[in-house]
């Protein structure tokens, strides 16, 4: 009779943890495990049990996980715009980041589940940055981004719809991108940029669930994290005018990219320089020789 409460009892802890796992969203990753009774020592006035936790397979990493899933890029406008995403805010991270603890990912995937194959387990966002980090791991540059591996999510995730949309905002549960990034992966702020409408989109993550932001006076949607705001901008760039998605600091300057600063200050010279010729030909005029002056 003792025998048989106890054995029973370590079926009831089996089903409980079972149970547990079942309800974690990490469930999925030791799928293949198994309980196995180890060892049954009974004795004149001692019962012992212990139930052991193994898995059968270990969990891939980064560099045995595909990297892409061969599709092509859905215009031409998504490679120039994650470039210029990236170099503008490029020197606000080093400030927020003087360890260099980040990185950010450009149409790069994310593994939130263990699946087969294994891209069914992954969202492939546009542009992403995550911070406290390291930008390599173990010596090597990431060939995806493996949130079993990593653990920390995304701060921010950015898709440029091509499309109408759906996709970005499909809640269909454990496959909609929307759904996976509020749900699972647990973003905080997700962006939805249309291309086509020249519209964004931000959601914030308050208590598990996304809310729409509304813009501030300027249009712009503010990330206190980063200490920027994100919006649209109607200019040049890599000579092409659209309305692309730009940040700006929290004064509502524009963050400008290594090459944007280069001809900004040329042109400041270029205006000195001109400034400096006009109150020559004052001089001149005046009597006066500038040369002495």
């Amino acid at each position: 009779m003792v025998i048989n409460r106890t054995i029973r009892n370590m079926i009831d802890e089996r089903n409980c943890i079972s149970k547990f796992w079942k309800n974690n969203q990490i469930y999925h990753l030791f799928k293949n495990a198994i309980f196995r009774v180890s060892s049954l020592i009974i004795g004149k006035k001692k019962i012992m049990a212990t139930i052991e936790f193994e898995t059968q397979t270990s969990l891939p990493d980064h560099t045995q996980l595909p990297c892409e899933d061969g599709t092509f890029v859905k215009n031409f406008q998504e490679h120039p715009q994650s470039i210029l995403l990236t170099e503008s805010i490029w020197s606000k991270l080093q400030e927020i980041h003087p360890d260099q603890q980040f990185c950010i990912g450009q149409d790069s995937g994310i593994y939130w589940r263990i699946t087969e194959p294994p891209q069914k387990g992954a969202v492939s966002p546009d542009w992403f940055y995550v911070p406290e980090v390291s930008p390599t791991l173990n010596g090597q540059s990431r060939r995806s981004y493996v949130m079993w591996q990593e653990f920390v999510a995304p701060l921010i995730v950015l898709e440029f719809v091509s499309g109408n949309g759906e996709e970005e905002r499909d809640q269909t549960p454990y496959k909609g991108k929307f759904w996976v990034y509020e749900k699972a992966i647990r973003v905080p702020f997700y962006g939805i940029y249309e291309v086509q409408k020249s519209s964004l989109e931000m959601y914030h993550l308050i208590e598990g669930q996304y809310h729409l932001m509304p813009p501030n006076q300027r249009g712009h949607y503010t990330i206190e994290k980063m200490g920027v705001e994100v919006g649209l901008w109607q200019g040049i760039y890599k000579n092409v005018d659209l309305p692309w998605l730009r940040w700006w600091d929290l004064q509502g300057d524009l963050l400008l990219t290594g090459e944007e600063r280069a001809e900004t200050a040329e042109k400041r010279a270029e205006k000195a320089e001109q400034e400096l010729i006009r109150l020559k030909e004052l001089l001149t005029k005046a009597g006066v020789n500038p040369e002495q002056s």
